[in-house]
């Protein structure tokens, strides 16, 4: 009598991970699109949004940051800062103890038009998360969980190389998902 042993196949670490992204950058690129639909009813450019979006994450940057980061002149940066500043996005800022240097910092008025773009995408996902059993939500919310932890655990790998992008870690805490009432 022979006996076979059913083996699982081995799952390519790496070919899982592109799939993973490649099915989650599809969902986030239809997130995108709404926003986008969105800022454009507002009047507001790609380039203000994201400028807005970097404020948001490091409240303020000095103008030869911003400059670097946007990849553009240090003229062309201060003209995308005025269009802002005219339309009341941002606002600038001396340093007090060294009046050379400039910062950017988004006025309540512009943290509101991210906001409500941000609204647009959560109330997308809200309502594509609610399609979803108990069980699927679960599934997702651990998963959240841990891709969050091992983002934190990545830039903490190598703090240098991500000082700009993550000031403060953001100690992701997987959350409970509460009943129903």
């Amino acid at each position: 009598m022979q006996t076979t042993v059913e083996s699982t196949p081995r799952v390519d670490r790496s070919q899982a991970a592109e799939t993973v992204l490649a099915d989650l950058a599809l969902a986030l690129s239809s997130l995108r699109c709404a926003g986008s639909q969105r800022l454009v009813k507002l009047g507001i450019s790609m380039t203000h949004f994201h400028v807005l979006t970097l404020l948001r994450h490091h409240e303020a940057m000095p103008m030869g940051r911003l400059a670097e980061i946007l990849d553009a002149s240090m003229s062309n940066a201060t003209g995308i800062i005025d269009r802002m500043e005219e339309r009341g996005l941002v606002e600038r800022v001396r340093v007090a103890d060294d009046r050379r240097i400039v910062l950017v910092q988004p006025t309540q008025a512009g943290l509101d038009l991210v906001d409500e773009v941000e609204l647009v995408k959560n109330d997308v996902m809200i309502r594509a998360l609610a399609r979803l059993d108990d069980a699927q939500l679960e599934r997702i919310r651990a998963a959240a969980a841990d891709i969050g932890a091992a983002v934190d655990l990545e830039i903490a790998r190598d703090p240098a190389r991500f000082a700009d992008l993550h000031p403060q870690p953001s100690a992701h805490q997987p959350r409970p998902i509460q009943p129903a009432p």
